[in-house]
């Protein structure tokens, strides 16, 4: 063969080459689907983690459950993956169920807690104080969605307080709804709720003290993913174990959430540009 047709020859073999990469790189872009509960810190995280998804070349498609669904959605593959698997308390139940069944990539975020809160201008300091007068409160606590981690420790504080008061189920909406009308009018209310949360941005609450534990202490919230997504999405898999963010980073975007015609799409595509280095640390 002659030279030239060495070099064509080579050519067209390193041609070859390239673009059987390139089609395998292509063919790992597979269609993610991410899984959330929608809280006000879940919403967050999870359309930051889509964005920079999307950035690195991936479709993805959000779907809002309970807590319970959301962890059978990864374990049975129907999701992806979630950021949303508060442990060790919260979501005990589900975890001691479906740990075997999906992948635990660690933490993502750390010092998160839930319990009872009150604005600050009530005066009870802990649970056990409620029953002094849970008519100040028309007997009742405002919860969120059934099913959630917290409405389940709510249940149980109700009874190993034993107290005279309903846990009303609803949302996360619904709760804040309840909570900013109760404030405007300086009335007294108890609601579930948990750290972050925007509502210690906009208004003065406090916990109240739990002695008998039932909320447990501090917790962290887990990257939860598919048994088939390291083999199926490695690039994916890589961007969500290295997925993290403070308590500061995800409190400062839900306030901006909770402004008038807020997008959660859109104000997590701007904390993605003006935060390329903790980006590009998650794609390494």
């Amino acid at each position: 063969m002659s030279f030239l047709g060495n070099v064509l020859k080579t050519a067209a073999i390193a041609a070859t080459a390239l673009g059987l990469a390139v089609g395998a790189a292509q063919a790992e872009k597979k269609d993610l689907t991410l899984a959330y509960v929608e809280w006000s810190d879940t919403v967050v995280a999870t359309n930051i983690v889509k964005t920079v998804l999307e950035d690195a070349g991936y479709k993805v498609k959000l779907v809002p459950l309970s807590g319970a669904a959301m962890w059978q959605a990864v374990a049975s593959g129907e999701a992806d993956a979630m950021v949303a698997g508060w442990l060790p308390a919260t979501h005990e139940a589900y975890n001691a169920k479906l740990k075997d069944k999906v992948v635990n990539l660690g933490p993502n975020l750390s010092g998160a807690k839930i319990g009872w809160a009150v604005p600050t201008y009530v005066d009870i300091t802990s649970i056990e104080d409620i029953n002094k007068d849970p008519a100040k409160f028309s007997g009742k606590v405002i919860g969120i969605d059934p099913g959630a981690g917290l409405m389940k420790a709510s249940e149980k504080a109700v009874k190993d307080y034993g107290l005279k008061v309903k846990l009303v189920e609803g949302s996360d909406a619904t709760m804040v709804a309840a909570l900013k009308d109760a404030y405007a009018k300086k009335e007294p209310i108890i609601v579930t709720t948990w750290t972050p949360h925007w509502m210690f941005a906009e208004w003065d609450l406090k916990y109240l003290a739990d002695p008998k534990n039932v909320f447990g202490g501090e917790e962290t919230v887990n990257t939860i993913v598919s048994t088939k997504l390291k083999t199926e999405a490695p690039e994916a898999y890589k961007i969500l174990d290295n997925f993290n963010l403070s308590l500061d980073d995800e409190q400062k975007v839900m306030v901006e959430n909770n402004k008038p015609g807020a997008d959660p799409a859109a104000t997590a595509k701007a904390w993605v540009a003006a935060n390329k280095a903790k980006v590009d640390a998650w794609m390494k």
